[in-house]
């Protein structure tokens, strides 16, 4: 198992560089830089390949719809060079409010639009001309536009022709196309004791039509990690509540938030729907107080050092191969250190 560690959207990108360069060296594995509605991540992602050495430098995530396919190769070839073959692509649709929202786009078609930009990656990356006639018809035919389009294959040649693609996906429809199209998968939320009973069917329904070129499909799953004793430790806990709370109230609309659904699929319908209720009447405070300390514990690695050691093999067993970790400690690296030790 190794181990990842997710950047947050709001950080200082040079500070954060520092900082990473540091848990490299204490053993991480692979970073994820987040995008959102922040700074972009291939700027951070290439500002990381300079300042560090062996890190897995991963998109977490570009999403499919404000960047071309051409231009999404563009990008992860130019960050696999000059990060000399550490590029690692992670795709998601994002969510509606940021498409169309920020980007002004609409959001439509997600599941065929990430399958789509999957094939054409992967296809220029062997430096094959981008054609398509599906979400996207490449070239433009000749009663469009000027006319002049023809197809063209990337200009330069890459670092690795097999850059891995990684998808964050909750649907069973997306999960079962991760399963089936990607080197790895990024579930959010996770809890490995209810894995299967949220995702087994769609995880083995997309694995039944893999193609034996690609490899057991990777997963990047975790969550907060604080060792230690007594209830100041357990009370760390508390900082997540408002995450967990914007995400399953505050994330898309009644009826249409895909992490409202996760909530309720891990059994806490109940605490699904009134958390969604009093966000959306602007009661934060009032949903945060709701989330289950259930959930928060599982999906997290928080308590005495036998605890998460328990939590890591639980994490194992549920097939997360690369274990994602955010320290809540002033010495990261140090946690780093532990956390190696135990998964190696």
């Amino acid at each position: 198992m190794q181990l990842s560690y997710p950047l947050q959207y709001d950080g200082n990108p040079r500070q954060t560089a520092d900082q990473v360069a540091e848990l490299e060296k204490a053993g991480l594995d692979m970073v994820w830089v987040a995008e959102a509605y922040g700074f972009d991540s291939p700027t951070l992602m290439g500002y990381l390949a300079a300042k560090t050495e062996r890190l897995q430098i991963a998109a977490g995530i570009i999403n499919v719809f404000s960047r071309t396919p051409g231009a999404i190769l563009q990008t992860v070839a130019g960050l696999d060079n000059v990060s000399a073959g550490r590029a690692v692509l992670g795709l998601g649709a994002s969510g509606p409010q940021v498409i169309e929202g920020f980007h002004g786009l609409p959001y439509e078609k997600p599941l065929g639009r990430t399958r789509e930009v999957i094939r054409l990656v992967r296809s220029g990356l062997k430096r094959e001309p981008l054609e398509a006639s599906g979400m996207f018809t490449l070239p433009l035919p000749k009663d469009q536009g000027l006319g002049l389009g023809k197809p063209l294959k990337l200009l330069n040649r890459p670092e690795r022709d097999n850059v891995p693609i990684w998808v964050a996906s909750l649907g069973d429809k997306n999960v079962e196309m991760t399963a089936e199209l990607a080197d790895g998968w990024l579930p959010i939320f996770f809890v490995p004791e209810r894995a299967r009973q949220v995702w087994g069917s769609a995880l083995d329904a997309g694995a039944a039509k893999r193609s034996p070129e690609l490899a057991p499909l990777q997963i990047s799953a975790g969550g907060m990690v604080a060792i230690g004793e007594g209830p100041e430790t357990k009370a760390l806990l508390d900082f997540l509540r408002p995450m967990f709370a914007l995400y399953v109230g505050g994330m898309g609309a009644r009826g249409k938030n895909f992490y409202n659904e996760l909530a309720q699929q891990y059994g806490f319908e109940k605490e699904a729907k009134e958390i969604q209720d009093l966000y959306l009447d602007g009661k934060k405070k009032e949903a945060e107080a709701l989330v289950p300390m259930e959930w928060l514990e599982a999906a997290n690695l928080v308590g005495p050092a036998s605890y998460v050691q328990e939590r890591i093999a639980a994490f194992q067993e549920a097939g997360v191969t690369h274990l994602s970790i955010v320290p809540a400690t002033d010495d990261p690296a140090a946690t780093v250190r532990q956390l190696k030790e135990w998964v190696s």
